[in-house]
């Protein structure tokens, strides 16, 4: 096959792979776009707050990282997640002794008539359901997280595959269209007819 053949065939395909990419790209960052401006606007309407970080209810190593975003309001991922574990996850062990929610209903169920039992069982039950909540928010943000790195990178390969693909079509105009003949063909076939002469 004739380098020039090879050039052509190499850069069209380089250049179908970079368009692909560069659609992918495209997509995915509209897709990372769009799930996290829909995660901040439905954690902002919330209106849930950070304590401050001088805050009594936030006092305590087990609180630490919650001081970090002392007094602010509750919009994103890494936020979601720290105000789910940090915060409501503590709290909820204080409940019932460390209990889950399953456990403490189980045991409420069997003895309807104890009333500390039926408390504990619906405040794991909203904390737990808020806390789930929350970590759902900070599960989607993450993946608009990983979908915004995978469409630079989609984006970038698909540049370099477009750079590639015009220097594929521009070396196949300057290559010789005729190739060196096959080892073992004889020479002279291939040689200008002043010289074979």
């Amino acid at each position: 096959m004739k380098r020039r053949t090879i050039d052509l065939l190499l850069s069209w395909t380089g250049l179908v792979v970079a368009i692909v990419l560069l659609v992918t790209g495209g997509l995915l960052l509209y897709g990372s776009s769009f799930v996290q401006d829909q995660v901040h606007d439905q954690l902002a309407s919330q209106q849930i707050f950070f304590p401050p970080a001088d805050s009594e209810a936030v006092q305590g190593p087990q609180y630490a990282d919650m001081r970090l975003y002392g007094g602010q309001q509750l919009t994103t991922g890494p936020q979601a997640q720290t105000y789910a574990n940090d915060f409501i996850g503590v709290h909820l062990q204080d409940v019932a002794e460390g209990k889950t929610y399953a456990e403490v209903s189980s045991a409420a169920q069997a003895d309807p008539e104890n009333q500390q039992l039926q408390e504990q069982a619906q405040t794991l039950f909203r904390g737990t359901a808020l806390r789930g909540l929350l970590l759902n928010a900070y599960a989607f943000w993450t993946v608009g997280e990983i979908a915004q790195y995978a469409a630079v990178v989609s984006l970038v390969g698909g540049a370099v595959l477009v750079l590639l693909a015009v220097l594929g079509f521009a070396h196949a105009r300057t290559a010789r269209r005729e190739e060196a003949p096959p080892v073992g063909i004889d020479q002279r076939r291939y040689e200008p007819e002043e010289r074979a002469a």
